[in-house]
């Protein structure tokens, strides 16, 4: 959802967020996640400028989630960060929330910053964190046809070995 109205979430539905993002599951249980909530409107403008294309509908957002992981905490903090950002989706879909994933880890600004960098200046994150994403999330401002399940693409389960199926 690239689309939201202007109405802001209640606290109930931002903490319902956070529990999700706090229970991901992650390696070793060392959860190397840490999460930064932004609902400040010219941060969210400041961030929609974190990539060149693709993320200016932050702006639009009641709320943004940025994603972040500790490269020393974790070995796998990326496979930890990506968990949780969709855990954090999946529980505001079930909230009849609106979101969408911006991926900032391996991206670059217009003027050719890496997004990361942008992100970390932006809201002041530390040195050691990664950032791998933003949620971006707010009331739908768009009604959105469900998944056709005539476009599954089954070749690509394979049964025991590949190939079979």
């Amino acid at each position: 959802m690239r689309k939201f109205t202007d109405e802001e979430l209640t606290q109930d539905e931002v903490v319902a967020l956070m529990k999700a993002a706090l229970m991901a599951p992650t390696s070793k249980r060392g959860n190397s996640w840490q999460f930064i909530i932004v609902d400040d409107k010219s941060l969210l403008e400041g961030l929609s400028h974190c990539k060149e294309q693709a993320a200016q509908f932050i702006a639009d957002a009641a709320l943004a989630v940025v994603v972040m992981g500790d490269p020393l905490a974790s070995d796998v903090w990326i496979e930890d960060a990506a968990i949780a950002s969709i855990y954090i989706q999946l529980q505001a879909e079930d909230l009849g929330l609106g979101s969408c994933w911006v991926q900032v880890r391996e991206r670059y600004t217009a003027a050719g910053m890496p997004a990361d960098e942008y992100v970390h200046g932006l809201l002041d994150i530390p040195l050691q964190l990664q950032v791998l994403s933003i949620i971006a999330i707010g009331h739908k401002g768009m009604e959105r046809k469900p998944f056709d399940e005539k476009h599954l693409q089954w070749e690509k389960i394979h049964l025991n070995k590949y190939g079979e199926g």
